[in-house]
């Protein structure tokens, strides 16, 4: 154990280890439910759908815990499966069969691009006040997650309010929350892993934690052949460019789902792989003048990049890093020890997937929150007086929570740097790569608008 994972180089334990990993998973485990329910809108098959979903995150989580030993999970991502139904499948109306092959070229492209040091690259250009700000703008964003999860806020009448305390799910997310807090002030140890456990089980006498209803693990394998292998088919990669007119779409789709992807997940390792040592600066610069895959960062974004194609083979929307990995981290998650502890427990809910969705997010919801509140520190790093360095830093870290997307969060951030910047005389200073990175969000939100 010692000699794969190092856990005494990270400054960690066995038993910490995998109470973080029970902490990430418990803490993601919806998507396990969720996933498959919104993909069968699209016509795919929920069990097909189901197995899918829990194959790639098994696999994509093993390769990030083995191969690059950091404590990350990764799973098929929300907002990019809602992409994928809503925006691909419904308006531009294109078969699921073809959203597959466009996410599983998006891997491809992923895969290059990490290969050739490009998405590290993007990273060591994000200045340090940018990164300080998507550190801490990811602290809002999952404290935000947690709260919309559980409908603590709603929209009904069109602005964000408090809902009305009337219901159990709520009165239970408040417990949860309160004996959290009160956990973690306590410093008791597995703090937010017993947090979201004790939440659960009182959830059943108040009706909040259900069984919800499924199939059966060997219907799920019956349907898996529907999806499996279909982009490979006449209706998959060779129908999507069948049509010359829409050549020109499918390819902006492809650089839509990319861009979110390729973002969601820097943003997520610049805003939990600094602040906590899993990813040094020093490691980086004693790795820069080796070629290959030396680094841990190198590893966990070539981890991430084949996870997408792998899951659009087994047929579901792109697998990415998740941010609920911060739940994890802030449980003392420092190597693949981690990842491969919530790979298991995927392996094991294939089988329990009745139980394992039976975790409300009333009992998941306060840990997000918390988690939320340790990250905002990175915030402190921050020069709030200077109005320069405090603009881009606000929409950077703002923006995240308010567009519930991190990636577009990422690109506010990128745009008003350089408008400060320009308009300081300073253009010089920006990276060449961060004005390509800035040009390509414009242009994506340009032609999202156009089509």
């Amino acid at each position: 154990m010692e000699r794969l994972f190092h856990l005494k180089e990270y400054g960690t334990t066995a038993g910490k280890e995998v109470m973080a990993g029970l902490t990430t998973f418990f803490a993601m485990a919806y998507i396990i439910a969720v996933n498959p329910t919104l993909l069968s809108q699209a016509g795919m098959e929920w069990g097909a759908v189901f197995l899918a979903t829990v194959i790639s995150a098994i696999v994509g989580t093993l390769i990030m815990g083995l191969a690059a030993n950091v404590p990350y999970a990764l799973a098929p991502g929300m907002g990019l499966n809602a992409f994928f139904v809503y925006t691909v499948c419904f308006a531009l109306e294109f078969t699921w069969q073809q959203a597959l092959s466009m996410v599983f070229l998006c891997g491809v492209i992923n895969i290059v691009i990490t290969v050739t040091k490009i998405r590290k690259s993007i990273i060591k250009a994000i200045p340090r006040s940018l990164q300080n700000a998507i550190g801490g703008g990811i602290g809002i964003f999952v404290a935000y997650l947690g709260l919309l999860n559980i409908g603590i806020i709603n929209f009904g009448s069109g602005v964000p309010a408090l809902s009305t305390l009337n219901t159990p799910a709520l009165w239970l997310f408040l417990i949860g929350l309160a004996l959290t807090v009160i956990l973690l002030v306590c410093k008791v140890k597995g703090a937010i892993l017993i947090g979201i456990v004790v939440t659960a089980l009182l959830g059943i006498p108040m009706g909040v934690t259900t069984a919800a209803e499924s199939i059966s693990f060997s219907e799920a394998c019956s349907q898996l052949p529907t999806t499996f292998g279909a982009i490979f088919t006449s209706a998959g990669l060779p129908s999507l460019f069948a049509d010359p007119a829409k050549i020109p779409l499918v390819l902006v789709t492809i650089f839509s789902f990319c861009l979110s992807d390729t973002f969601d997940t820097i943003g997520t390792f610049i805003g939990t792989g600094r602040r906590t040592g899993i990813f040094s600066e020093e490691d980086e610069r004693a790795m820069e003048t080796n070629p290959g895959f030396h680094s841990r960062l190198d590893r966990a974004l070539f981890a991430d990049a084949t996870a997408t194609s792998i899951g659009a083979i087994f047929g579901t929307s792109n697998t990415t890093t998740y941010v609920e990995s911060a739940a994890g981290i802030g449980a003392g998650g420092r190597t693949g020890l981690t990842s491969v502890v919530v790979a298991l427990c995927f392996a094991v809910s294939a089988f329990l997937a009745t139980f394992v969705s039976a975790i409300p997010f009333a009992a998941t919801a306060p840990a997000l929150v918390v988690v939320g509140i340790m990250m905002m520190s990175a915030f402190r790093e921050i020069k709030w007086d200077d109005f320069n360095e405090a603009v881009p830093a606000f929409f950077a870290g703002v923006f995240m929570a308010l567009c519930y997307s991190i990636s577009y969060g990422i690109a506010a951030g990128f745009v008003f740097y350089c408008i400060t910047k320009v308009c300081r005389k300073q253009a010089r200073e920006i990276h060449p790569i961060l004005w390509v990175a800035t040009v390509l969000f414009v242009l994506n939100f340009v032609l999202l608008a156009i089509i």
